[in-house]
């Protein structure tokens, strides 16, 4: 037995840490009672009815965009070759022309399909998720600016005859005598600027803001590269096929960033019109923000996601900040809960009522849309409970059909609103506290007073007997989650049921 840690007794423990510092955490409280028991009674046979049925959707989208990419790249593939591009490989000038220009048509395909998984398409945002679209979109950059410097090398040399001492005038020619090809330097040195700033340890020596904003010179970028490639491209302009083919591809990716990424979040602003209504200190560096605004019965958000908010205080006032929905949407307003460690977080603090909002998405599919099995486990450290905090009021299941767990180093977050979620919904919490009891564990001290110590995945076992059987929600840093997943795994639970969200950029 693990002492002192049996789902009964952290229920018990749950009850007694709850503490009401404040008044009007009392009346948050009840507030939250009300509406999750409002929801309880409204739903309906109907929403258990549709678990899975969104999941089997976006297995069937994200089917669909593999083999979309895969076509595509195999048709560029097919018109190399009918171009003599094999032929062309027997001699030293034309295989590196040749080469140059393979290099150059899958280069095109995957700077255009990097473009597009960051373009904040709904279909895509909801089949992948930003997480898994911004490790693809990662991947994709990489290997497409890999391959583009392969065809500036390969092409220029090609062109001087294979000669490498040739190669820079060569290079000059082409710069002042091709139609583009000065456009497509600029291009390539925005996306040079966009890559080297995006390796890891660039990264870590920047703001998520600064990132950010150098990150959009990328669609400057594929822009600049237009022009050179209808102009000059043999494989793009020799018959209306193709033609037809890059011209499609190229406005469709430039349609989807001007009405995804930013005529739709105008179009919501301006419909909604968000204010802060309530700053609530949450303590520990956490802060709640209340937002209200018009229609909010029409803003198509779910528990558990995330919006990009950009608060109108003044200064910085541009620079996005991703926060999740702290508690479910009621139809009224919308609730985050901030943690002060950067300086977009601490403009958090000082925010008063009546301050605009600014808000892109919803994004993020650590919602009810990812769910297939009638029970959930929620899983979550430090301020990551907070989406986990929406799911257990949003989400729809029989009393203890639900067991979030908690770990936290000192105070746990939202006790008293999760000790109502027990009482009125059936949830099942469980806190988990302390400092992680050893390195590659997630799990505090589990000895108690037996003085033994357990593995990770045979304490949740113990905890929740039928993991195996749930879909399992985790939020928090990186590597935690990490070890999370991997004790889920140990435990059986298959990994298209492990729905994860980190905290990273």
């Amino acid at each position: 037995m693990l002492t002192g840690q049996s789902q009964g007794e952290a229920r018990g423990a749950s009850v007694r840490a709850v503490t009401m510092r404040e008044s009007d955490r009392v009346e948050r409280a009840e507030m939250t009672a009300v509406s999750t028991d409002t929801a309880a009674c409204t739903a309906s046979t109907g929403a258990a009815a549709l678990i899975g049925r969104r999941a089997r959707a976006d297995e069937a989208v994200r089917t669909a965009a593999g083999s979309a990419l895969w076509l595509a790249l195999l048709l560029v593939s097919y018109w190399w070759v009918a171009d003599g591009g094999v032929r062309d490989l027997g001699g030293w000038p034309s295989l590196l022309t040749s080469l140059g220009r393979l290099t150059g048509l899958v280069a095109s395909v995957l700077l255009l399909t990097q473009v597009l998984v960051m373009a904040r398409v709904p279909l895509l945002e909801a089949a992948f998720g930003q997480d898994r679209l911004a490790r693809t979109h990662r991947v994709v950059g990489f290997t497409s600016f890999d391959l583009m410097l392969a065809h500036i090398v390969t092409i220029t040399w090609g062109y001087a005859a294979g000669e490498l001492s040739r190669t820079p005038a060569t290079l000059w020619d082409l710069l002042v005598g091709y139609r583009g090809i000065l456009l497509a330097t600029g291009g390539t040195v925005c996306l040079v600027m966009v890559v080297t700033t995006s390796i890891k340890a660039a990264r870590r020596r920047l703001r998520y803001e600064s990132w950010h904003l150098l990150h959009l010179y990328a669609y400057l970028g594929a822009g600049l590269a237009l022009p050179h490639q209808l102009w000059t491209g043999q494989q793009f302009v020799s018959s209306p096929v193709r033609t037809a083919f890059w011209w499609t591809a190229w406005a469709g990716c430039a349609g989807s960033v001007l009405v995804w990424r930013l005529g739709l979040p105008l179009w919501r602003n301006l419909r909604h019109r968000l204010r802060v209504t309530a700053v609530v200190g949450e303590g520990d560096g956490l802060t709640s923000v209340y937002v209200r605004g018009r229609r909010m019965d029409r803003f198509p958000v779910e528990a558990g996601q995330f919006l990009t908010w950009r608060f109108l205080t003044g200064a910085g006032w541009s620079r996005a900040h991703p926060y999740s929905l702290s508690a479910a949407p009621d139809g009224r307003g919308l609730r985050i809960t901030v943690q002060a460690v950067g300086d977009g977080s601490t403009v958090a603090l000082g925010l008063r009522p009546g301050t605009p909002a600014l808000v892109e998405g919803p994004y993020g599919r650590l919602s009810a849309r990812t769910r297939t099995r009638p029970k959930v486990a929620l899983i979550g450290a430090g301020v990551g409970i907070t989406p986990l905090r929406s799911l257990a009021e949003g989400l729809h299941y029989a009393p203890g059909g639900a067991v979030l767990m908690q770990r936290y180093t000192r105070d746990p977050l939202f006790a008293d609103e999760l000790a109502l979620l027990a009482r009125d919904r059936g949830l099942e919490v469980l806190f988990l506290p302390g400092r992680r009891r050893r390195p590659g564990s997630w799990l505090g001290d589990l000895r108690g007073g037996s003085g033994r110590d357990f593995e990770d995945v045979t304490a949740l076992r113990h905890w929740v007997p039928d993991i195996a059987e749930r879909d399992v929600y985790v939020c928090g840093p990186e590597p935690w989650t990490e070890l999370v997943r991997a004790t889920l795994l140990d435990a059986g639970v298959a990994p298209y049921l492990i729905h994860l969200e980190t905290f990273r950029w």
